[in-house]
């Protein structure tokens, strides 16, 4: 599992709970969950092995198990305390697990739910642009906000639709739910003509059977000054923009480091920019400047090297972009920009066909690519003084000859290690371990076809997704392919969930993602669990094509026997050698 499965474990996600037993060595073990496990799922399941021939019972009932003694039991979950024994011969094993609320609960004497009320932080916005209060509270009460001498009534919502999480997805539960409305809701405009630029602090005010309750807001509320707004430049390497103010919002292209723009709105740490990003504060810096970074741009040209073409956009300062890739096309965006552009230079480019641009708005300018083969091979993006230089990789030479990889980069990356144990079996076999004994042996087997491979782990060890991505960067493989295996959340049901996935995020890597889906479902007999458009940390570089494997679920009992057996573990090794060969050979 990579990094945003990963972070599941707090809603129930497999971890690994306890020593890895084999269950040929422990009559009985559970792996899953772990002892008081929280979650918020109508049902459980327990993931676990025993001796083949003893008899295993939960709660008092036998229950079923795969040939080699695992067992992964779905079980209605109450609210409150569920008391669960597992008993196999003399060996007993105990688990309480608490289903919790879903969503906030009301204050049963009555008053605002502690926590709803926002803004939750303090925040900045635009003078006369409308800013919203919401609050939780019971129905029938009577809810009003003061700030800056104006009552704002808060209204019911009427019914809220609770979206699903991202990973409902895995197993096809991601349906928007319809709640009763517990929400108020209320949006006033501040004119900046009459009213200091610091408006204070809400007072969320609360009617309700007689009662009256009152609360102050946690976040004071600012008004920005039009005529002088605040100009950053973007000081991380590669600045993470998104489209909204949190991490639970989308990623949107990273901004090269030196990247100006004019702040237009703030959420407690968070800065909206002027072409729409939100990025963290302190990937910033405040410059002294109070104009609105603007700039034009006329000629384009480019320069050829070895291994890449390198598009040069002159500018009179380093303006914010955003790329929008296509699997036969490419976008180039450039914001608070106005084009006196009307020189190109292109002659017969190894890579690129063409290259148009279209002035989109009054500050954005859209440069259009098209290329002489429908694979993209990577790019990179990044400012050389206020010249914004576009890298676009050339194909990697590969030989005609059948099976003969000489030379091409490959990069492996076995998924988690170290303390970052992943995905467990029903035996307690981590998922770090399987991980990297297939990429091992895959590389052994890539390298027999001449192919130069690098491996972000070779041992037992914890690497940060970070240090993944920069070893994608600087060794610029051909490809990059992550190695996992799946789990699912509390509310999936391991015995009926099984099979292959692999995950894409940018349009360059979508070809052999579905590509390599196609072939080791076939020529394996696996089930496919789907290809996946998804934004996780090693499908994210932009260097080469990256994809990440899912190649089965641990927490299957009957797929976890597959996984584990000598002789899968070669077909698969050589069935991901030859789908790798064959792809990349037709790309010739």
């Amino acid at each position: 599992m990579e990094s945003w499965l990963g972070t599941m474990i707090g809603v129930g996600m497999v971890m690994v709970t306890a020593t890895p037993l084999m269950a040929q060595t422990q009559p009985l073990f559970l792996a899953y969950p772990p002892q008081n496990h929280q979650t918020s799922s109508p049902t459980i399941f327990f993931i676990g092995s025993a001796a083949p021939d003893v008899t295993v019972t939960l709660n008092g009932q036998v229950i079923e198990r795969s040939i080699q003694g695992n067992f992964a039991p779905v079980i209605p979950l109450q609210m409150g305390e569920n008391q669960f024994i597992f008993q196999a011969g003399s060996q007993r094993i105990e688990r309480t697990i608490t289903r919790i609320t879903r969503g906030a609960t009301l204050p049963a004497q009555g008053g605002f739910v502690p926590g709803s009320l926002t803004p939750a932080v303090p925040i900045s916005r635009p003078a006369d642009k409308p800013i919203c209060f919401t609050a939780i509270a019971p129905t029938d009460a009577t809810a009003t906000v003061t700030l800056a001498g104006q009552i704002i009534p808060l209204t019911p919502q009427g019914n809220v639709v609770q979206l699903p999480a991202n990973n409902t997805i895995l197993h096809g539960e991601n349906q928007p739910k319809v709640r009763a409305a517990d929400q108020y809701k209320g949006c006033q405009k501040f004119s900046a003509s009459n009213l200091p630029s610091s408006l204070g602090t809400p007072q969320f005010n609360l009617q309700w059977r007689g009662q009256t309750f009152s609360a102050p807001g946690p976040g004071s509320v600012t008004l920005l000054n039009g005529d002088r707004p605040q100009v950053i430049t973007v000081t991380s390497q590669a600045g993470v923009a998104r489209t909204g103010p949190g991490t639970d919002y989308s990623r949107l292209t990273p901004l090269p480091q030196g990247s100006q723009a004019s702040v237009t709105g703030r959420d407690g740490d968070w800065l909206r920019l002027d072409y729409g990003g939100w990025i963290k504060a302190d990937e910033t810096a405040t410059l002294p400047s109070q104009a609105p970074p603007r700039s034009i741009i006329r000629s384009v040209g480019y320069q050829v090297f070895g291994d890449r073409t390198e598009m040069r956009f002159p500018l009179q300062l380093p303006v914010p972009v955003t790329v929008h890739q296509t699997e036969t096309g490419f976008t180039l965006s450039l914001y608070n920009t106005t084009a006196q552009t009307d020189t190109i230079r292109i002659d017969n480019d190894p890579i690129i066909r063409n290259l148009t641009w279209q002035q989109i708005g009054p500050d954005r300018i859209d440069y259009y690519f098209t290329f002489k083969t429908d694979q993209q091979w990577g790019y990179d993006l990044l400012y050389e003084g206020t010249t914004l230089i576009l890298s676009l990789r050339h194909p990697p030479r590969i030989s005609s000859q059948p099976g003969n990889l000489q030379g091409v980069k490959i990069l492996l990356d076995p998924g988690h290690g170290g303390s970052e144990a992943g995905a467990v079996g029903p035996t307690g076999y981590p998922e770090k371990d399987i991980n990297l004994l297939i990429s091992l042996r895959l590389a052994d087997r890539l390298r027999a076809q001449g192919a130069n491979v690098h491996l972000t782990r070779t041992g037992d060890e914890f690497v940060s997704l970070v240090d993944r991505q920069i070893q994608i960067d600087q060794m610029q493989p051909a490809i990059a392919l992550s190695i996992h295996y799946n789990a699912l959340p509390d509310s999936g049901n391991p015995n009926e969930t099984d099979g292959i996935s692999i995950f894409w995020y940018n349009a360059q890597a979508a070809d052999l993602a579905n590509f390599l889906q196609r072939y080791l479902v076939q020529n394996l007999g696996r089930n496919s669990h789907g290809v996946y458009w998804n934004n996780l940390a090693l499908t994210r570089p932009t260097i080469a094509p990256a994809v990440l494997l899912e190649l089965g679920f641990m927490i299957s009992p009957q797929e976890f026997e597959w996984i584990t057996n000598p002789q899968a573990q070669e077909q698969l090794v050589q069935a991901l050698a030859t789908g790798i060969t064959i792809w990349l050979q037709q790309q010739r």
